[in-house]
C-alpha cells in the first residue's frame, strides 16, 4: 500500500510505511509534514502516526552535556583572557587577546550548532 507525503517543499511517493519511517529517521519527513495512506481521503500529520512516533530515536544527553562542557569552557577561557588582559606585561596581555579570540570562536560554532538543532517535540 503507497503513501503520499506533503511537506513544505512538494509531495513525496513511498511504497510502504518502512519506507516513510526510514525517511523520518533520516530527517526528510518532518513531525508536522502530513501523510496519506493510499485508498483514504484524510491527511494525517506524520506525528500522530504511531510507527512514525516511535521512529524517532531518544536523545542520549550527549548532546547536552557537551553544550554544557563548552559554555563552562567559554567561560573558563572568558575569565582568564580577562586576567591577562588586565595584567601589567605586554605579552599576556597578547596571550588574553588569543584566549578571547578562542573564546569567540567556541561561542560561534556553540551558538552556530544551536541554531541548527531541531527543537524538542512537544508532548
Amino acid at each position: 500500500m503507497g503513501y503520499r507525503v506533503r511537506t513544505p517543499e512538494g509531495e513525496l511517493a513511498y511504497p510502504t510505511l518502512r519506507d516513510v519511517e526510514v525517511a523520518y529517521i533520516q530527517g526528510l519527513v518532518e513531525p508536522n509534514d502530513e501523510v496519506l495512506e493510499e485508498g483514504h481521503s484524510t491527511w494525517r500529520k506524520a506525528s500522530s502516526i504511531p510507527a512514525l512516533a516511535r521512529a524517532r530515536p531518544e536523545s542520549k544527553g550527549l548532546a547536552g552535556r557537551t553544550q554544557i562542557l563548552s559554555v563552562l569552557a567559554a567561560v573558563a577561557l572568558g575569565a582568564g583572557a580577562l586576567a591577562l588582559i588586565m595584567s601589567d606585561s605586554w605579552p599576556r596581555r597578547g596571550l588574553g587577546i588569543v584566549l578571547a579570540l578562542a573564546m569567540s570562536v567556541l561561542l560561534t560554532r556553540l551558538s552556530a550548532k544551536a541554531h541548527k538543532r531541531p527543537a524538542p517535540p512537544r508532548d
